[in-house]
């Protein structure tokens, strides 16, 4: 038998019914290019998203990138390696906008470099969280699932988050994190009341949103938090002082663990057999080259 190499388009990705609303998508590409003074096609495969312009300038600084600023957010691209990293500021609404907005992309999967309060005696600052889950404190989840939804990271970027930690000797920790929208919790009874019977490990602003969002729009994402302070210890929340040394101290390890975990992604996303993209984003996926013989 001759073999012959044919070129077929798989079925499935033809027929496929994207569901995708045209008005939506070109106001959010819109608002994006806006918000970001960066145009879509500038996008990177892979974004790390980061609530500190410093993430922003570290990241562009090390590789002469030019730094994009629109109305709200602060970005930089890095076609060499198919990573952006973008700043959207802090909270829960911020957190669902940029997912909203980024899910028109064919952006293959995101990383959160962000920080967090360490609720646990054995934490110290420095050390590393990998949040699994994300107790939705914040509410603005909920516009996305009903509360029975549990918020979950992704199974495969936290894999790779874990990957690239242990290769490097880092000390980590994995656990639930609270997202919380209320910032200034720290002299609040009630609230420290509930951190306890609820027991998580972290508490930050952003994950569960984020996992909720990019779990609604079907983009794989994750999570890598520096536990930058310990709140519920003794003089264990976060100072001006305290807070610029940690900067100093872990903005370039963060950063570059994160490009990492991007470039690790990149490696095991291209050997999946189904393809990246899940619902709607399946309009991203390169048609599929069948090699058959008859």
């Amino acid at each position: 038998m001759t073999l012959i190499n044919k070129v077929n388009l798989m079925e499935e990705d033809c027929n496929y019914n994207f569901n995708v609303n045209p008005l939506e998508e070109k106001i959010a590409t819109d608002t994006l290019e806006r918000y970001s003074g960066s145009t879509v096609q500038d996008f990177q495969p892979y974004l790390l998203l980061t609530n500190f312009p410093r993430y922003v300038r570290q990241f562009a600084n090390d590789r002469n990138l030019p730094i994009l600023e629109g109305s709200m957010f602060s970005v930089a691209h890095s076609p060499e390696e198919k990573v952006s990293i973008l700043d959207f500021k802090i909270g829960s609404a911020a957190a669902a906008l940029i997912i909203d907005l980024c899910a028109f992309l064919p952006i293959r999967a995101a990383l959160l470099l962000g920080m967090c309060g360490g609720l646990r005696k054995h934490h110290k600052i420095g050390d590393y969280f990998v949040p699994v889950a994300g107790i939705r404190g914040e509410g603005t989840s909920d516009f996305y699932f009903p509360q029975e939804v549990p918020s979950m990271a992704n199974f495969l970027v936290q894999k790779c988050v874990s990957n690239v930690l242990d290769r490097q000797n880092s000390t980590y920790h994995i656990g639930i994190t609270h997202t919380t929208n209320k910032r200034f919790w720290e002299f609040n009874e009630n609230f420290k009341s509930r951190l306890e019977k609820t027991r998580p490990q972290a508490i930050e602003m952003e994950c569960a949103t984020l996992f909720m969002a990019s779990y609604y729009h079907k983009l794989p994402l994750g999570a890598l938090l520096l536990i930058s302070d310990l709140p519920l210890g003794k003089d264990g929340v976060k100072t001006k002082q305290s807070s610029e040394k940690v900067y100093q101290e872990y903005t370039i390890d963060h950063v570059d663990k994160g490009v990492k975990i991007m470039l690790e992604l990149d490696a095991t996303l291209n050997h999946q057999a189904k393809g990246v993209f899940r619902g709607a984003r399946r309009r991203f996926e390169s048609p599929k080259v069948v090699i058959s013989d008859s």
